[in-house]
Order: C-alpha cells, then sequence, then structure tokens
C-alpha cells in the first residue's frame, strides 16, 4: 500500500473542516466547546453556506469563537445575541444565521431575549452550551446549576430554598408557538457526537426554510470549573446531568428528516 493509497477519498476517515482556522483553542483540556466547533464548521461545508453565515457569539468562555471558524462573525453584548441575530436574519433573509451561548448568557442574563427570539419565531438557530456553572468568570453558580451542586458561590451546594431550582430554558422554549426544533445533545462519545451533528444540521435547514426558531442544547463538561479530569467530568455528567437535563428531540415541526 502506498502513501496515496492511505490518504486516497475513499480510504479518508476524518479530515479538519476547511473552516477551521488553526489558531490554538484557548479552552481548557476536555472541555466540549472545541467538538461543537468542529461539528458546526463540517454543517456549514456540507450545506454550501461558507459564504452566507454569520454565527454570533457573545460574552463567555465562546467569545473567541470568531478565532476559530473562519465565517463572518458578530460580537453581542452579553446575554443579546438571540436580539442581534433577529436583526441579522431580517436584513439578511438568503443568511443562515445562528447564536453560540452559554448557559449563563443565554439562561440569565439574556433570559429575556432568548425566549422573545424563540416565541416570535425568528428563523434562526441558537446553539446552548449547558456546562451548569459560569465556566469563564470563576466557577460560579448559574442556573442550570443542579441541586447540591458545589460552586464557588454556592460552596455548600446549590440549596433550592435559597437559591432556586435550575432552569429547564430548552423545555421552555419547547412549549413557545415560534419554535420548530427543539433538541437536547451531548458530544461525549461518538454516538452522541453524530447525534448532536444531526440536530445542529437540522436546526440550521429549518432557519433558511423559514420554518420559525430553533434551540439545539449540548449538555457539556466544564472539568476546570467542577474540580475534575477531563474523563471524570464526563461520568460526573453522565450521572448527574443527563438526569436533569434528559436527551433527545423535544420538538420537531419541521418534517425534515
Amino acid at each position: 500500500m502506498t502513501e496515496n493509497d492511505i490518504i486516497s477519498p475513499e480510504n479518508l476517515v476524518y479530515k479538519k473542516p476547511e473552516l477551521m482556522n488553526d489558531t490554538p483553542m484557548h479552552y481548557c483540556p476536555g472541555c466540549s466547546h472545541g467538538v461543537v466547533h468542529k461539528l458546526i464548521a463540517e454543517i456549514i461545508e456540507e450545506m454550501g453556506m461558507e459564504e452566507k453565515t454569520v454565527g454570533v457569539s457573545p460574552v463567555g468562555c465562546a467569545v473567541f469563537a470568531y478565532r476559530y471558524l473562519d465565517i463572518d462573525w458578530q460580537e453581542a453584548a452579553h446575554g443579546r445575541a438571540p436580539a442581534l441575530a433577529t436583526a441579522i436574519k431580517r436584513l439578511w433573509p438568503d443568511r443562515l444565521v445562528f447564536t453560540y451561548q452559554g448557559d449563563g448568557d443565554l439562561a440569565c442574563i439574556g433570559t429575556a431575549e432568548t425566549i422573545h427570539a424563540l416565541n416570535r419565531g425568528e428563523h434562526i438557530a441558537i446553539i446552548f452550551i449547558n456546562n451548569a456553572i459560569y465556566g469563564m468568570t470563576g466557577g460560579q453558580m448559574a442556573p442550570t446549576t443542579l441541586i447540591g451542586q458545589k460552586t464557588s458561590t454556592c460552596p455548600y451546594g446549590r440549596d433550592p430554598e435559597l437559591h432556586g431550582y435550575p432552569l429547564n430554558i430548552t423545555e421552555i422554549a419547547s412549549t413557545l408557538r415560534g419554535t420548530c426544533y427543539v433538541s437536547r445533545q451531548s458530544v461525549d462519545t461518538v454516538g452522541s457526537i453524530l447525534k448532536a451533528k444531526k440536530a445542529i444540521r437540522k436546526a440550521f435547514e429549518a432557519s433558511m426554510k423559514g420554518l420559525g426558531s430553533s434551540l439545539v442544547e449540548i449538555v457539556s463538561t466544564c472539568n476546570s470549573g467542577w474540580k475534575l479530569s477531563p474523563a471524570e467530568a464526563n461520568e460526573w455528567m453522565r450521572e448527574k446531568m443527563f438526569k436533569e437535563y434528559v436527551k433527545g428531540d423535544l420538538k420537531d415541526t419541521t418534517n425534515l428528516k
């Protein structure tokens, strides 16, 4: 077997998406963000939307997303990505417009923008990274922090009588009349990565077909914030997070396969 045989198209198993830049990532080792970035790049290439995609990233761990994906980006104020995405999509309806937001950004300071954009049925896709903690700013409690979970601002664990209950924003999104597709996935195994890619692709296609708004939650790890190794963080997520944030499609009225 020659070198050409090894790298021939029929033998190709994996290649780096062309939309991904060579910039070293700032994410912590084991973070889920890099995997989701790769999926988004692959989907945009497969859809042939390289020149017609606009991503919107606000404050949080994903604030530098524009460094890694070679598409047009807009930076939004903290929590305001859906409002900015709404304006972009209305001005350029032929563009694929998506937001990329963490749980603190989307489910706390950006709750109003998120819910109202989804409820209006804006033809945008929202990618929601939920790791149940404020990862970038010191590991504080987030709206999605689990009952009993320890963070820097609830060192004895989240107490529902003191802090309230975890906010299941994806379930809320599924009840809104403007949403056409709402899904919750993860990227901790090969199988889950494939399902997450399918969900994001459907959200993007629904956006381009003008079917309404879509939200895809990715239940993720924050091994630095959780004070766990990457392997331990994945196990903790499977044991704890998946019970509160059950994976699967919550709503699908798109008729897309």
